[in-house]
């Protein structure tokens, strides 16, 4: 019997649940939903995303997609699509995922981690819960990068070194980017609207490249 960990109006822990519970309760919930889920050995987390962090989502996604564009990268978003290995008993929703390095060996729209690699860069944003347990799961599915922003410390990169997630100024993807330059951007989102934050950006890149 499934057991209630935790509890807030945005964000529920349930333990002891099956993995056959898990999948039955994403059928049940369908493609077309706000809430995230995680799965972790039975421990499963619903995350219910707050106005903020769909802007700061949405914002991150752009900026992602204008950096490929610019540097001439590859680029398949897969948004917050349902990345799972049943034999590893993990699932977890990013709030975005992306292939990049990887983008050429992808050619379907429906994901599967047993015979197609892992993304290569998924994102977090924590506003009113933390993903630190999704980062297990990250773990477990060897995604090489993941970026995190929090309310308290703005946005983190981390790179998967030796089986561990580690702190790194510098975007492994975009070798040029770090996050304090990208959180420059992303203070300007109170003020401006999102194609402004996006100009700022090809602008400063351009700059650099000049």
């Amino acid at each position: 019997m499934a057991t209630l960990l935790q509890s807030s109006s945005q964000h529920i822990t349930l333990q002891h649940v099956s993995w056959s519970t898990y999948q039955a309760l994403l059928q049940d919930m369908g493609d077309h939903r706000a809430a995230r889920l995680a799965y972790d050995q039975g421990t499963l987390e619903i995350i219910m995303p707050s106005d903020l962090h769909e802007v700061l989502n949405r914002l991150l996604d752009r900026i992602i997609t204008a950096l490929t564009e610019e540097l001439d990268l590859k680029i398949k978003a897969y948004g917050s699509t349902t990345l799972e290995r049943e034999d590893l008993e993990q699932g977890v929703e990013p709030d975005s995922c992306y292939y990049i390095q990887n983008a050429d060996q992808i050619s379907t729209l429906q994901l599967d981690l047993h015979t197609n690699p892992p993304p290569d860069l998924a994102v977090e944003v924590d506003i009113t819960s933390s993903s630190q347990r999704r980062f297990t799961i990250y773990q477990q599915l060897q995604i090489p990068e993941v970026w995190q922003y929090t309310q308290r410390r703005g946005l983190i990169f981390y790179a998967l070194v030796g089986g561990q997630y580690v702190e790194c100024e510098v975007s492994p993807t975009f070798p040029r980017v770090s996050s304090q330059m990208l959180m420059t951007f992303l203070q300007m989102a109170p003020g401006e609207d999102d194609n402004a934050v996006v100009k700022a950006l090809r602008r400063w890149i351009h700059q650099q490249s000049s």
